[in-house]
């Protein structure tokens, strides 16, 4: 298994030491693991099984790192400006185009 060293400035060693139980190399395995599992995402709109396997653990799906679409956005800024403290979650479902 290869190592690898990263320096760090004193504030961000001081910041690491207030969390001692924190396993950090595993921290940064898994943001690498979501790093390339979103790229190839980008790339192809699809992810493997075994990338599957790994999102469902950590509950996280690429998808998640995308930005709201501006449709939805509308929507969403269209619904706060109504009554929707007073709709059925059917309403909602319908008003968003869910059903």
């Amino acid at each position: 298994m290869v190592s690898i060293t990263i320096p760090l400035d004193d504030e961000t060693l001081a910041q690491i030491k207030q969390f001692p139980w924190v396993n950090w190399s595993e921290v940064a395995r898994e943001k690498l693991m979501k790093r390339e599992i979103f790229d190839k995402y980008l790339k192809t709109k699809k992810i493997s099984k075994e990338d599957e396997i790994f999102c469902e653990e950590i509950d996280w799906h690429p998808v998640d790192e995308l930005p709201l679409k501006e449709e939805f956005v509308r929507k969403i800024k269209q619904i706060e400006k109504g009554p929707h403290s007073r709709m059925t979650l059917k309403e909602l479902k319908e008003l968003m185009g869910l059903e």
